[in-house]
């Protein structure tokens, strides 16, 4: 391969110098950490600690419930405060907060810990778009946004290898490691974020607080995103009861899909991003994303009843199709997100947004649970054929937010210049 070859080739998985490979460099010094945390995490906290599993589902409940709350307001505390030292602060929160549950021994202060972050990594998720968007031409954001989403599968990866290490050695040291890992990789990002360019704060229009909440279009918008991504659990929760459940496929399945579902997004989501440069082919990636989506849980449908092998097989064609359906709706949404948000805004809009992933963690375990295991076949497709339904009304949600003013303050005449979806 020549060295051109090369070059070319790594611009898929690395974006440009300057801010963009900062942010890039950020997102993967605490997704490493992250990684480790979530797959010692539920262990951590009954084996170690010694919570109940309904006590600690009962915590991480409530704590993402507060975070979701909290996401609005601090997205607007970094549009109104500038969103670096807004997002370097909340990294530091973050730190402490997981190096809080190092010394946590019962339930209360597991869930005042818990909340403290869900609430953190909530809030900088919003301040990191903020950033993202005064550092980033618009025209750059989904590019960079794909970028990041590889980069963030790329740690998650790492980290969770690092946390089998500490699983398979089973001591407390080295699950109290993994949460030292976890505080420090959020300081290392915070560090990181330092190195970025300043962004001024911006002049939010009218008096009123959480202008977000009063816009119903983006509200109706932010609600439809919800619904697609009930499908987040999946990996994690829907399709390891199922295949235990209802198929005969081997259980290490569960990890082969996994993995393949964070390799194709690290190969494949920037170029899947690429296409889409406008609120027109964003939402057409959305709408065939949904329809994808279906083709994937009628596949998954397929495999109950069937020889193990049959089953692995057609488990493999249905992660494939679902995979493809999660990075063409991330892609799709991440543009709507921020061309339908006020310039003056985007920390708080985005906050708002970012709700629906925190909805969806809640929720989403529920859902598939009842739908998948408890219903079987008439499940799978009932999931998919909410997606085609969610998918298809965000074009007329989107026209709809394109065209309304800026009037939920009151405040101001003028409307928020946003672009008008193309017919």
């Amino acid at each position: 391969m020549t060295p051109r070859r090369t070059l070319r080739r790594s611009s898929h998985l690395v974006p440009p110098p300057g801010p963009q490979r900062t942010l890039a460099l950020a997102q993967l010094t605490n997704s490493v950490g992250d990684g480790a945390y979530y797959v010692t995490s539920a262990l951590y906290f009954t084996h170690v600690v010694g919570l109940a599993p309904a006590r600690v589902g009962l915590g991480l409940t409530v704590a993402w419930a507060v975070g979701s709350l909290a996401g609005v307001p601090l997205g607007r505390l970094a549009d109104r405060r500038g969103p670096r030292g807004t997002a370097v602060l909340l990294a530091l929160a973050t730190g402490l907060a997981v190096a809080s549950f190092l010394v946590v021994r019962d339930f209360v202060p597991f869930v005042a810990a818990a909340c403290a972050y869900a609430t953190s990594q909530s809030g900088l998720a919003a301040a990191r778009q903020a950033l993202l968007a005064g550092l980033v031409s618009a025209k750059e954001r989904t590019g960079l946004l794909a970028h990041l989403q590889s980069t963030l599968n790329a740690g998650l990866a790492v980290g969770a290898g690092l946390g089998g290490l500490a699983l398979q050695a089973g001591t407390r040291s080295a699950y109290l490691g993994v949460f030292a890992l976890d505080a420090v990789s959020f300081l290392l990002c915070a560090g990181v974020l330092l190195r970025l360019p300043s962004v001024a704060p911006v002049a939010v229009r009218g008096r009123k607080s959480l202008g977000v909440l009063r816009d119903r279009p983006y509200a109706l918008l932010t609600l439809l995103n919800t619904v697609l991504l009930l499908r987040m659990p999946l990996l994690s929760l829907g399709l390891p009861l199922w295949i235990a459940e209802r198929t005969e496929a081997p259980t290490w399945l569960v990890s082969a899909l996994f993995v393949l579902n964070t390799g194709v997004v690290m190969l494949f989501q920037v170029r899947t991003a690429r296409g889409i440069t406008g609120l027109a082919s964003a939402t057409r990636a959305v709408r065939r994303s949904g329809w994808v989506m279906l083709a994937a849980c009628a596949v998954f449908a397929l495999s109950a009843g069937v020889s193990p092998w049959v089953a692995v097989g057609v488990l493999v064609v249905g992660a494939v199709l679902q995979v493809v359906a999660e990075m063409g709706q991330s892609a799709g949404s991440w543009q709507l997100s921020f061309d339908l948000a006020p310039a003056d805004r985007v920390g708080e809009y985005q906050g708002f947004f970012g709700t629906g992933v925190t909805v969806a963690r809640t929720m989403g375990p529920l859902v598939l649970t009842s739908l998948l295991v408890g219903w079987g076949t008439p499940g799978w497709l009932l999931l998919g054929g909410a997606t085609v339904v969610a998918s298809y009304a965000m074009g007329p949600a989107t026209r709809r937010a394109g065209l309304r003013p800026a009037d939920d303050d009151g405040a101001d005449p003028e409307p928020v210049r946003r672009p008008v979806l193309a017919s």
